[in-house]
């Protein structure tokens, strides 16, 4: 198993594709700039097979429809935020874009619990982390050792709580109690910037200091 960090959309938002040998993949928060994606897909004969969205502002959604009709595959979002991706006031991009704004048509799959989810050859411990947003999931794929956590955490920080639903004592919580879990050699992919470790942000990251 494979991955590549993609910067896409007005916020260079980091969409990630997992990928195999069989050429077989899943997408992860495709944010923006379709035909750049497309052609970066095709270019490597990856089939994908699904979209994962670890939430739904517009950062994260801006090339979900697009893609989604390329390919012919589902998208799965939390039930948390099931009429976020038709909502510019919800998704955020009514206050940030104006007009025009990002809407998408809702998420075919609706995550409820956490657990196993199977894609193909592909398997994820699903993880809810609210915080950043009330239906932020991160997804955590032991083959790969990596977390796709989009704006839970990243390197040397943590994901913003001013945002409609947002709240940092819950994101603090999710951050200790799941993703801080997990092995401190698993990479965690983060939405925005550069990759980290769980282990390096236990370390080093001083927003989890003194919780």
């Amino acid at each position: 198993m494979k991955w590549e960090q993609l910067p896409l959309g007005p916020l260079q938002t980091n969409c990630y594709v997992l990928y195999n040998d069989a050429k077989e993949a899943v997408i992860f928060d495709p944010g923006g700039d379709a035909h750049q994606l497309i052609e970066w897909l095709d270019s490597r004969s990856l089939k994908p097979a699904a979209i994962l969205l670890t939430h739904a502002h517009f950062d994260h959604i801006g090339a979900v429809d697009e893609i989604r009709e390329a390919y012919k595959i589902d998208v799965y979002l939390h039930e948390s935020e099931k009429d976020w991706l038709e909502t510019p006031e919800k998704n955020g991009s009514a206050r940030f874009l104006g007009d025009p704004s990002i809407t998408a048509r809702q998420a075919d799959y609706q995550i409820k619990e956490e657990g196993q989810l199977t894609i193909g050859s592909f398997s994820f411990s699903t993880l809810h982390t609210p915080g950043h947003s009330p239906g932020s999931v991160s997804f955590y794929h032991p083959e790969s050792e990596t977390v796709f956590s989009g704006d839970v955490l990243f390197s040397g920080s943590i994901g913003r709580t001013d945002l409609p639903g947002g709240d940092h004592q819950e994101l603090l919580q999710s951050i200790h109690n799941k993703l801080l879990d997990l092995p401190e050699t698993v990479t965690a992919a983060c939405g925005h910037g550069p990759v980290t470790t769980i282990g390096a942000e236990m370390d080093s990251n001083p927003f989890l200091h003194g919780f």
